[in-house]
């Protein structure tokens, strides 16, 4: 029976998480660019 190679799976995990922070991170910065879009034709139909 082979060793486990720990080295591999390790890198592999950290690799995922990796990935899903930066996904999380586009999510969040996709969020910050539409939402002000969206409040401020609010903002000013308001002060009318």
């Amino acid at each position: 029976m082979p060793k486990p190679n720990y080295q591999f799976e390790k890198r592999q995990r950290e690799l995922e998480k990796k990935k899903k922070k930066a996904e999380k991170v586009q999510r969040k910065a996709s969020v910050t660019e539409v939402a002000p879009a969206d409040v401020v034709p609010e903002v000013l139909q308001e002060n009318k």
